[in-house]
């Protein structure tokens, strides 16, 4: 092929790249990158092959446009918040609420949190119109559905590093968006890890003013990490469940429920004489049924008592089953009713009580409806995740439940700090972090009490750790504001370094656009001299 013909065969695919910018298949940010990659293409193949990366089709043959997320060259780093931390048991968990940028957060607890994290949960927005000036400033494709996806392809990458090998995700979604996340969630975790999808009633009473049909539900799309290494934990039995088992013979073993001994349909061998051995009264099973047991282990049920023949002993037998002896709990189902999850109401009722306003959360998300995955999916020392903490429900889940069976589970939670016109100073400053400080210590960051929740509740207790997320040029040279300087590793489980050395070799192994790792004593000693140049200036 010649030149001009290749010049050709790249304006051709260019201009189809502009079309599809056009017609909003594609971002103005992608075309921009896949024009300039494929003017550097070496063949007409290789510039086909990155033409078609505008138009992705994954194995789901799902498609839609992914957004690059807009890097730069500085280091992004937390920093500690002392205003908003605090302190109230050492020997208590610690958890922490990071603000800004969930990406960028995500990016961060890499560092400390890989394969570490029991349970993540997310409750992501659900379209442009409820995204606020993030999306809106970040996501320029007019596609909502787009906007949704392209922004948490990335963070789910994130996040599946982030899991321990049995881990699981949780994720909330309504109806117009179920099917296409829960496409995006079999292309990065894998279809085979999918491991239910949950209804909860979200409405605890029917619309009678809706268009068409009163929209009750929404639904959390559940996966595993590792589908093999995954379990789940049993619920606790009701009290109307135990309540089904009585004890009316006064039986030494405990209260008991009694079950049919008869099935239908004839069987060789299925019709023989079962005899009470206290009256002597003989039963048989009638035509076209017969007993579910041999003769042999009738008899065995028999001799160790567990047939019950009723209160005079002339009735039809039957099997008693112990309380003692059935599942300790009882097994999740997919269909969670607001009587025991709570719904929408509930929830804006935990909010009012704890902030005396309904705030800018119109559907928050109930504390029970938390505490329920948390039940089915954490052991008490698990590190839980959620990187869209909203008003910090799932922290709120955490400490009750902790509180309740006595565990040491700790919460992160991830909150960009959008500002609206209810919170002037921003989500995260404004509802998450007043939310955890009033329901941890009792009271509000400015010492007031006078709060419903705490006349009605004692305060958990527990630590808190609040970063926020710093930017700096990695190239800087000026005197203690070096990275090397400025980025605290005790805020990423590490000790305090003993040497410059250690220090500036792990800044290098673990941050993004930072100098090369340092691999021998002369390039030590070079950037040695450097660092001590600049510290004398």
């Amino acid at each position: 092929m010649t030149n001009d013909t290749l010049r050709a065969s790249r304006e051709s695919l260019i201009a189809d790249i502009d079309r599809r910018v056009e017609d909003h298949i594609l971002e103005p940010t992608n075309a921009e990158l896949l024009k300039k990659l494929i003017r550097q293409a070496d063949d007409i193949d290789e510039a086909m092959m990155i033409a078609a990366l505008g138009t992705t089709y994954k194995r789901t043959g799902f498609h839609f446009d992914k957004r690059l997320e807009k890097l730069g060259k500085d280091i992004r780093y937390f920093k500690k918040n002392e205003a908003l931390s605090f302190r109230t048991d050492e020997s208590r968990p610690t958890h922490k609420l990071i603000i800004g940028d969930n990406y960028e957060a995500l990016q961060n607890l890499l560092i400390e949190y890989k394969n570490r994290v029991s349970v993540i949960y997310i409750d992501p927005p659900y379209g442009k119109d409820s995204m606020g000036e993030f999306a809106q400033t970040n996501y320029e494709n007019a596609i909502t559905r787009d906007n949704l996806l392209s922004m948490l392809y990335p963070r789910l990458m994130l996040a599946k590093q982030l899991l321990a090998d049995d881990g699981v995700i949780f994720c909330s979604i309504d109806d117009k968006n179920q099917a296409y996340v829960k496409c995006l969630f079999d292309d990065v975790f894998g279809e085979w890890n999918f491991v239910a999808n949950i209804v909860w009633q979200k409405i605890h009473s029917i619309k009678n003013d809706a268009k068409y049909l009163s929209d009750c539900h929404e639904y959390i799309i559940v996966y595993a990490k590792n589908i093999e290494h995954f379990t789940v934990n049993l619920l606790p039995r009701t009290e109307e469940m135990n309540a089904r088992y009585t004890n009316p013979d006064n039986d030494e073993r405990g209260p008991w429920q009694s079950g049919d001994l008869v099935a239908n349909g004839e069987r060789k061998n299925g019709h023989f004489v079962v005899r009470n051995p206290e009256t002597g009264c003989e039963f048989d099973v009638p035509q076209g049924k017969h007993w579910v047991y041999s003769q042999e282990n009738m008899q065995e049920l028999i001799e160790s008592k567990r047939l019950y023949f009723g209160v005079n002993g002339d009735a039809f037998p039957r099997k008693k089953r112990f309380l003692s002896e059935v599942q300790a709990g009882r097994t999740p189902s997919t269909l969670w009713l607001s009587e025991e999850v709570g719904h929408n109401q509930s929830a804006t009722k935990e909010v009012i009580s704890i902030f005396g306003e309904r705030g800018m959360f119109d559907f928050p998300k109930p504390t029970r409806l938390m505490q329920q995955i948390l039940q089915i999916s954490s052991k008490q020392d698990a590190i839980i995740l959620d990187f869209f903490a909203g008003s910090g429900t799932t922290g709120h889940a955490v400490l009750d439940l902790n509180e309740k069976d006595k565990g040491n589970r700790q919460f992160i939670l991830c909150q960009l700090n959008e500002k609206t016109d209810t919170t002037p100073k921003g989500i995260a400053y404004d509802v998450t972090a007043k939310r955890l400080k009033r329901i941890m210590t009792g009271e509000c960051y400015d010492g007031t009490k006078d709060f419903k929740w705490a006349q009605d509740n004692l305060p958990y207790g527990d630590n808190l750790d609040v970063y926020e997320i710093g930017t700096m040029a990695n190239d800087s040279s000026v005197a203690g504001k070096t990275p090397f300087d400025v980025i605290d590793e005790t805020l990423y489980g590490q000790e305090k370094f003993e040497t410059l050395k250690d220090k500036i070799a792990w800044v290098c192994s673990n941050f993004a656009h930072t100098q090369q790792y340092l691999e021998s004593d002369k390039e030590w000693e070079t950037k040695r001299r450097e660092l001590d140049h600049a510290t004398r200036g």
